[in-house]
This record gives C-alpha cells, sequence and structure tokens, in this order.
C-alpha cells in the first residue's frame, strides 16, 4: 500500500478491484451455467457443496443459500469426506465443489468417489485446465483477475466472484420454480426475516374481539362498545354485515356537537381503508405509516370484517 493512502483509500481500491472482478464475471457469464442449473431443476437428489479453505467459507454460504431459496443443499467438508462423510453423497445428487487453483488437494477423494459412481460435478475454479476442471461435468470458470490484497495472493477476489455466482446460480433456481414469498417464509420461521414475512391472519384479533355496531346503532351504545374493546376504533356495518364505516377517536372530536344524539352511521367514516388477511404483516405496517393510522381492519372478499390489526401487534411480532 502507498504510504501516502489512507485506510479509506485502501477500501476504495478495494472495492473497485472487486467490483471489476464481478463485473468481467457477469460479462463473461461461464458456457455451462444454464446446463448447470437445468440440471439442478431436474435433480432427484441434493447439491453437495464442498471446498476448502477460503472455498470452503464460501461453499457454506452458498448451501445455506441454496436451501433457504428451495434447492435441498448441504455443505461436505472434504477431509471429513475422507473420514467416512462420502457416505453422505448419493447418486441421485450433484457436487458442487470449489476450488480457485482447482487443485485442492482435500477434494481428491471426492472427486474421485464422483467419478466412480457417476455422479455429476458442477465445478468453480479460475483453472480451465485444473485436476477439478476436468473433472467437472459442467465447468464455471472465473475470470482472470487479480486479488485485492497488495501481495496477490489472499483470495479476494476471486472468493467474491465465487460468492456471487453462488448466488446466480440460487436466484436463477428460484426464478425457474416460480419461488414466492410464502415459501422463502417456510424456510425462515424465526428471526427478522420470519416476523417480515408473517400475514396478517397471523398477527391480527380475530372476529370475536372486534369492536362492532350496526349503522343504527346509538352513539351512547358504540362509545361503550368503543371503550370495552380498547382499540380506539369502532366499526360500522350495513344490515348484511358488511363493513360500512369506522368511527375513530378523531371523529369523534369532530363530531362532539350532538355526539349521543346521532348514530353510529351518521359519524362513521365511509370506505375506510382495510387489508385482506393473507396480505403480510409488512405491507400492513406499510399502510399505517403511510396513512398515519394505528389499527387496519381486516376484511374478507365480501368485505365482512374478520380480524383487526394494530400498530403494536406488528412491533410486538418484530415486525418492523
Amino acid at each position: 500500500m502507498p504510504e501516502t493512502d489512507t485506510a479509506t483509500d485502501t477500501a476504495a481500491r478495494v472495492l473497485r478491484l472487486e467490483a471489476q472482478g464481478l463485473t468481467r464475471l457477469a460479462d463473461h457469464v461461464p458456457a455451462d451455467f444454464a446446463p448447470a442449473v437445468a440440471a439442478i431443476l431436474a435433480l432427484q437428489g441434493r447439491v453437495i457443496v464442498s471446498g476448502m479453505g477460503k472455498s470452503g467459507h464460501v461453499g457454506h454460504k452458498i448451501a445455506a443459500t441454496l436451501a433457504s431459496t428451495g434447492t435441498p443443499a448441504y455443505f461436505v467438508h472434504p477431509a471429513e469426506a475422507s473420514h467416512g462423510d462420502l457416505g453422505m453423497i448419493t447418486e441421485a445428487d450433484i457436487c458442487l465443489l470449489l476450488s480457485n487453483s482447482g487443485e485442492s488437494a482435500e477434494l481428491g477423494d471426492i472427486i474421485a468417489y464422483t467419478q466412480r459412481f457417476g455422479i455429476p460435478v458442477i465445478a468453480i475454479s479460475a483453472r480451465l485446465d485444473s485436476t477439478l476442471m476436468r473433472a467437472a461435468t459442467w465447468p464455471l470458470l472465473l475470470p482472470d483477475t487479480p486479488e485485492a490484497c497488495p501481495i496477490g495472493m489472499a483470495p479476494t477476489t476471486s472468493t467474491t466472484m465465487a460468492m456471487a455466482l453462488g448466488d446466480a446460480l440460487a436466484v436463477a433456481l428460484m426464478e425457474a420454480r416460480g419461488f414466492r414469498a410464502e415459501d422463502f417464509r417456510g424456510f425462515h420461521p424465526g428471526g427478522k426475516l420470519g416476523a417480515r414475512m408473517r400475514r396478517v391472519a397471523d398477527l391480527m384479533h380475530g372476529a370475536d374481539s372486534l369492536p362492532l355496531v350496526g349503522a343504527d346503532t346509538a352513539m351512547s351504545e358504540a362509545l361503550l362498545v368503543m371503550s370495552a374493546r380498547g382499540f380506539g376504533i369502532v366499526a360500522v356495518t350495513d344490515a348484511a354485515g358488511v363493513l360500512a364505516g369506522i368511527v375513530t377517536d378523531g371523529d369523534l372530536r369532530r363530531n362532539m356537537a350532538g355526539l349521543l344524539e346521532r348514530t353510529a352511521g351518521e359519524i362513521a367514516t365511509r370506505d375506510p381503508v382495510t387489508v385482506t388477511p393473507d396480505m403480510l404483516a409488512a405491507q400492513a405496517l406499510a399502510v399505517m405509516n403511510d396513512r398515519k393510522i394505528s389499527v387496519l381492519l381486516a376484511v374478507d372478499e365480501a368485505r365482512h370484517p374478520v380480524g383487526l390489526l394494530h400498530v403494536h401487534d406488528c412491533l410486538r411480532a418484530g415486525v418492523i
């Protein structure tokens, strides 16, 4: 690093070098990329990912990304494979092997095993003439791009490209399968992702908790329902049970004169904003933030009230 460079200068240089590597990879997507995707789509087994050292760390991430996006996959450590874990690999699987040089000795037993039992191999490497790439069914060649470290030896640009190519595989498979948000939710029930993928139906108060009155209900009675339920609103329905309007604290303040002599239907705000039970809770929260409201009614296709979602329900569930 030049003596005049600051840490910020170094960071910018590294990021530009790695970005250049990604650009070169995008401009030279390996010819076998599409056939590899097609093979995984037709797969009856799983994608077995393996690599040694930094390639192994990248492999762990690729396996996790594949598994969480609809492609059964897991990582097998090459050293452990040589001591019995080869039994985890079946003839119904595909191996995805990573080695920048293509000469990682630790992968030797896995390569031999795949050749012995005719197990297809997808290889990610920067050397087309390497042992790994020659053994691959679908060799995915990384472009010749310098590493970002000052001595040109620490895996930096190469691992970034390998990880990005793994992401590209996962996304291509997602799109080919029509992988949806609800599918993603099924693999992420916990943590922040799980919270954001929850539906209104998962968090809403059910029909038994709803503050409901008919349109001709006297406001004196409607206020009792509103206070008893504790949501700060009362929903107004017509004779068929269809949502006709909503009475909020704001409506009460705007109609203080003669309030108790009027009916709920006369006070209510007509056609209030609503959500459906199958909407993502995160989307419902966005509606609340946009409209500056704290409560949403959930309705069915006929606009019958079926639930109520409060902003506090979203916050308690970690939907932010």
